[in-house]
């Protein structure tokens, strides 16, 4: 079914089509080198891939080998793009340089770290660790966060997705906690700035 819409995606639409998927359903349906040269064959102009089941627990890490199998597969031409703990700019090579994918998908280590970009790029680059952002910097980019919301959603939408990333921006510092709760509490993005404020 799944190379069967691929497919069908591929021949409506004058775009590259591009497939980002798992490495199987459960640990008896890992069939992601199979699935693979299929979706190649169907037509697709990348391929990434997350190194985790459907089944997968949260919190268990990903399984890199069917990725490096899929990258090393002769018939595979496409860019393969892995998918899963890449967290910083020492992972980032590891996965680079272990598996040889043409590319990485950064997920939830984004989560309130738009940094992580500049740390793995200078990292690749020369092996360069910057500094991670300061307590300030954390909530001055948090604001910026809010501002560019503000310029495309309304404001009920802007409070109530905000307050996610708020805590991501904030995990780890002091009375993050109470901030996040005051947020929770606020309704307009003026009082979610005023609370940030203070907190800084």
């Amino acid at each position: 079914k799944m190379v069967a819409i691929t497919e069908a995606v591929v021949k409506a639409v004058k775009k590259p089509v591009t497939v980002k998927t798992r490495l199987g359903y459960d640990s008896d349906h890992k069939e992601i080198v199979d699935i693979s040269e299929r979706l190649q064959d169907v037509g697709i102009q990348a391929l990434t891939i997350h190194g985790r089941l459907r089944t997968t627990k949260w919190g268990e890490p990903a399984d890199w080998t069917l990725i490096g199998e899929v990258k090393n597969n002769p018939r595979m031409t496409i860019p393969i793009i892995g998918n899963g703990d890449v967290v910083d700019g020492p992972s980032a090579k590891y996965f680079l340089d272990n598996y040889g994918v043409d590319g990485l998908m950064i997920g939830r280590a984004t989560y309130g770290n738009p940094w992580i970009f500049k740390e793995i790029s200078e990292y690749l680059r020369d092996g360069t660790i910057v500094d991670k952002p300061s307590p300030i910097d954390r909530i001055d980019m948090c604001l910026k966060h809010i501002e560019y919301l503000s310029e495309i959603k309304i404001e009920k939408l802007v409070c109530l997705e905000i307050r996610n990333h708020i805590e991501w921006y904030l995990k780890g510092l002091k009375n993050s906690n109470e901030i996040k709760n005051k947020v929770y509490l606020t309704s307009s993005i003026n009082d979610i700035i005023l609370v940030l404020e203070e907190y800084k």
